[in-house]
């Protein structure tokens, strides 16, 4: 089960990598194209020290370049994958003498004589959604001489034009605390499902005709309270733990805000209904209090309605402008 979730967890992942890419997709090709364009040597195809010293260049101002390699004019690879990053500088194939004429950078550059950026794709490297650039060298003599190709995590590139890599440094702590005020929630939970289950104990060994008036509605607020308190942890752990969430996409935050307000009005229109029984038992005094938590609950409601209607009707509108663009 926790491996299903896992997958899970990734699938939904790379889907939003993918939705970002699709929304970034000129300036991330053009920032491939760019780095590219300056990293080229044509001495890169002689000298594999050149090609690491290159690498370590880009490793320092583009984080998320992950491999660097060279082909000869058949597209097997002519050098060792260069990276600065020891996760795939500790990969068993290092990748010199694999025929990669087969991949999709190389067939698209052997057709061209621009700087050419593929769709996204599993690295077989890193296992990670990634994008590469390849561009073909010919000599004087317009002979093809070999290819160059630079591999790039496509979820880290997104981060950093979006400007997000310092946030993505805390994110672990951030779940933690998360993580820790759940439990507290839950905690709480019990503590409340323990008070409800005294209660529901005296009133089987004790049963007197006060206890059966005023008992039962002790024991909603308790699993009232519980309920609301532990639909609000789930959806913290839901929503801040367990799933990725997209912080720049509205749909996400509105989707948070929608559960926790969904929350809070179903506790409260729970209460309202115990004040209109004790009213109707004979506690009059409890009926205005009631009718002002269910004009409160109605008010959340429409409110929370309209706050679902403009957030999408404004998502909408930012995306056709983006496309416009």
């Amino acid at each position: 089960m926790t491996i299903e979730k896992n997958v899970l967890v990734k699938f939904m992942n790379y889907i939003s990598v993918i939705e970002r890419y699709h929304e970034y997709k000129a300036p991330i090709h053009e920032l491939m194209a760019s780095i590219v364009a300056g990293a080229f040597d044509e001495a890169f195809f002689d000298d594999e020290n050149l090609l690491k010293t290159s690498m370590k260049w880009l490793g320092q101002n583009y984080p998320f370049v992950e491999l660097m390699f060279t082909l000869d004019k058949d597209g097997v690879q002519v050098s060792n994958n260069i990276t600065n990053k020891k996760q795939y500088s500790n990969h068993k194939s290092k990748g010199k003498g694999v025929d990669r004429s087969y991949r999709p950078y190389f067939l698209i550059a052997n057709e061209s004589n621009d700087i050419v950026v593929t769709d996204p794709y599993l690295s077989t490297s890193s296992h990670k959604l990634c994008i590469s650039t390849a561009v073909k060298y010919t000599n004087k003599l317009n002979e093809v001489v070999g290819f160059l190709v630079i591999d790039i995590d496509l979820e880290h590139a997104i981060e950093f034009l979006m400007g997000d890599r310092k946030r993505k440094k805390f994110h672990p702590f951030f779940i933690c605390i998360y993580s820790f005020i759940v439990i507290g929630l839950f905690f709480v939970v019990g503590i409340l499902l323990y008070s409800a289950g005294s209660e529901i104990f005296q009133l089987l060994i004790a049963p007197t005709p006060e206890n059966i008036h005023l008992k039962p509605f002790g024991i909603i607020i308790f699993l009232t309270l519980a309920l609301a308190i532990f639909d609000l942890g789930k959806t913290t752990m839901e929503e801040e733990v367990l799933m990725k969430k997209d912080i720049f996409r509205h749909s996400s935050t509105r989707r948070t805000i929608t559960r926790f307000i969904a929350t809070i009005l179903i506790a409260v229109s729970i209460e309202a209904l115990l004040l209109m029984f004790k009213s109707v038992l004979g506690a009059p005094e409890y009926l205005g209090n009631a009718v002002a938590m269910m004009a409160a609950s109605v008010g959340l409601l429409i409110g929370l309605g309209i706050y679902v209607y403009l957030g999408a009707k404004a998502e909408t509108l930012l995306k056709q402008s983006h496309f416009n663009k």
